[in-house]
């Protein structure tokens, strides 16, 4: 049996197997892609700009929305792309690409949110002492164990070994790739070997890199109940529930679905469920985050007024000066 698992492209079958669907994805995806771009590109620039806006949640949370950025720009054109043409192969390099990058910048949001958590702490239990303790230099100390850890350890460390291993399995021809995209646990099913190490290896790293900061945000958020319970006063915990309540949801969307996908058995794995599980976390939830974040927040609400405002004035004055011109 002739080994193809590093010459030929991969047949990305993804849902193909119902057209109309593709038809209607098409359409959703595209749409959920464009407002995860402005969405989270307006986060960005209000909370650089808007002076209200520089503390240490906007400061992660201008990481997070760029994060949420490249990930999906590293799966959505490919799949708008198998979605719309007959087309439905990625090249052996695309593919490689395609798994490191998700790889690497999902681990990254796992501590990005793990962080964040942390923030969520020290505003609602040390809220006396919050500035001196997420001061500006550990705010940058924190992104900055996200980022390097993260992309260093995790997203070059996990991505290259998980990843290269992954694409060296021997697959004996076997190229139909039950996905949209490169993701490992649909990648490993196409293994003509024993698969149980990888398996094991897949599961290993998974614990450390979901489940780890996982456990630091029910961590941190225990500790926000409980010093909540002993005031044992409604609007405490309205106020609780206002600072920590957006960071919750994109919490439960995030971790609720890609858990589903990691944390299981190769055994157990759908590729039905698991393409729809896999939709969800790497198209919906990026376009919920900034909706979540700007709905639920005055800060952000007040900031997106002078942000469009400054926008038309700069259009106005672009359109007499063409007439001036004229």
């Amino acid at each position: 049996m002739i080994n193809s698992s590093v010459n030929s492209n991969f047949i990305l079958v993804g849902f193909s197997d119902q057209p109309q669907l593709e038809r209607r994805l098409f359409i959703v995806v595209l749409i959920s892609y464009l407002l995860t771009l402005v969405g989270n590109t307006i986060i960005i620039l209000i909370s650089s700009i808007d002076s209200k806006l520089k503390t240490p949640m906007y400061f992660f949370l201008t990481h997070l929305s760029f994060v949420d950025i490249c990930f999906t720009t590293s799966i959505v054109p490919q799949l708008l792309w198998n979605l719309k043409g007959p087309a439905k192969t990625i090249t052996t390099v695309g593919c490689a690409v395609q798994l490191y990058v998700s790889l690497t910048l999902g681990s990254t949001e796992c501590i990005l949110l793990a962080v964040m958590a942390f923030d969520r702490y020290a505003a609602v239990c040390k809220p006396l002492h919050y500035v001196a303790v997420m001061n500006p230099q550990l705010c940058r100390a924190l992104a900055g164990i996200s980022w390097l850890r993260i992309s260093w350890l995790s997203g070059i460390g996990n991505a290259l070994i998980q990843g290269t291993i992954t694409l060296w399995l021997p697959r004996c021809g076997h190229l139909w790739l039950h996905h949209f995209f490169c993701e490992v646990p649909s990648m490993i099913k196409l293994a003509c070997v024993d698969i149980h190490a990888n398996e094991v290896q897949l599961f290993v790293a998974s614990l450390v890199l979901l489940l780890l900061p996982l456990a630091l945000i029910l961590t941190s958020y225990g500790h926000i109940a409980k010093a909540v319970i002993r005031i044992k006063s409604s609007q405490a915990w309205r106020r609780a529930l206002g600072t920590c309540g957006s960071h919750l949801m994109v919490v439960s969307l995030f971790y609720g679905s890609i858990t589903a996908i990691y944390i299981q058995p190769n055994s157990s794995y759908s590729h039905t469920h698991g393409k729809f599980i896999s939709l969800f976390y790497t198209v919906i939830t990026p376009t919920l985050n900034p909706l979540i974040y700007t709905l639920r927040n005055k800060e952000v609400k007040g900031a997106l007024g002078p942000l469009f405002n400054r926008a038309s004035g700069v259009c106005k004055q672009s359109r007499a000066h063409g007439d001036k011109t004229f």
